[in-house]
């Protein structure tokens, strides 16, 4: 394997290993739920990211092919982590944080996770 190969490999490893260590430490370190979800879901998700290229980028230079399994994996993680991440910090607010705690919204409809759906009715009302 040529020299500008390796190098290019081992900086994907070197940053996909920098970024999982801020990440786990943000993890760690971080005080509440909300914060800590920063965490796993940004500097991890990219560490791992860059870990799986660099191990595309070696088999396609060993080999001579694209690995498509390793380039799913990367894709149905950057795809998953953000929606996973939502749905966590919407539980987070639905179980710990009042309506009237929240911050008003410049929309019509207000904060989704309080709102009933369309056509429900209230008992009150």
């Amino acid at each position: 394997m040529p020299g500008y190969a390796e190098i290019l490999v081992s900086a994907f490893i070197v940053l996909g290993g920098l970024f999982g260590l801020v990440g786990s430490f943000g993890l760690i370190k971080l005080r509440d739920t909300m914060q800590r979800l920063h965490g796993p879901t940004k500097a991890t998700t990219l560490g791992i990211g860059s870990v799986l290229i660099a191990s595309m980028t070696f088999f396609y230079l060993i080999k001579g092919h694209v690995s498509f399994h390793e380039l799913l994996i990367t894709l149905f993680l950057f795809l998953t982590a953000p929606i996973t991440a939502n749905f966590i910090a919407k539980a987070y607010i639905t179980r710990h944080i009042r309506e009237q705690d929240l911050p008003a919204t410049s929309s019509d409809y207000g904060w989704s996770v309080y709102d009933d759906p369309p056509g429900k009715e209230t008992e009150e009302g």
